[in-house]
């Protein structure tokens, strides 16, 4: 059964600015304390069950190089089979194991310390996410009018499992959620949680590649490979 931690209240933006992204909204010199969850679970299928996050693109994991792009977070957590995880990195497991993308990242803010205002939920697919995404999805966070941002494709879809959050909104959408289902997250649709969530949609209009890409069979790991050459 989940049980929703205790929350904190996000600071407050002090100024608004504008760059190349659009307008940002700062925390004085830093977005709050934050934290980054990847979610690196899953079975798999479309790539014959293989461990998915471990499959190399330019000669790293696929989860390392998304754990290399929140490397300045306050605190790093993986979801997922046990494993090796870089020094510094805490690891924890969804419950049940292979209950889903909602579970995992139940079982990772569950593990966030107290004060933290901000976290970054990512699938441990994305071999393309870079530092400057991570970036800007902070940037849009800062605006308090929102409760998480997250990365949209060229077509204007959006990346669920490419954003970031509040910690106190994201934490009580979980704890409904859980209650509407008898308490169990098993199998919940990433949809269902963020559905009474107030989220921006964040085009990615850097150079190089999109960071959201995301791999879910060999020919996306092929294209992955393409673009880090």
């Amino acid at each position: 059964m989940y049980r929703p931690a205790g929350s904190t209240s996000g600071a407050s933006p002090v100024d608004c600015a504008t760059c190349s992204h659009g307008p940002t909204w700062r925390y004085g010199d830093r977005v709050g304390d934050w934290a980054a969850v990847v979610l690196a679970g899953g079975a798999a299928r479309r790539m014959g069950g293989v461990d998915k996050p471990g499959v190399p693109v330019g000669g790293r994991s696929m989860r390392d190089r998304v754990l290399d792009a929140v490397a300045d977070a306050d605190v790093r957590i993986v979801v997922g089979p046990a494993g090796p995880v870089p020094p510094g990195v805490r690891s924890t497991r969804e419950l049940p194991p292979g209950g889903g993308p909602v579970a995992a990242a139940a079982a990772g803010v569950s593990l966030l310390p107290a004060g933290t205002t901000a976290v970054a939920l990512l699938a441990a697919d994305l071999p393309l996410l870079t530092r400057d995404a991570v970036h800007l999805l902070r940037e849009h966070l800062a605006d308090p009018a929102v409760d998480g941002v997250c990365l949209v494709d060229g077509d204007g879809r959006r990346q669920q499992l490419c954003g970031m959050w509040r910690v106190a909104p994201l934490r009580a959408a979980l704890g409904r959620l859980a209650a509407a289902r008898g308490g169990s997250l098993d199998g919940a649709a990433v949809r269902a949680l963020l559905a009474g969530l107030t989220v921006r949609d964040v085009p990615w209009s850097g150079t190089g590649p999109p960071p959201w890409f995301d791999c879910d069979t060999d020919e996306d790991v092929r294209r992955a490979e393409e673009w880090t050459r």
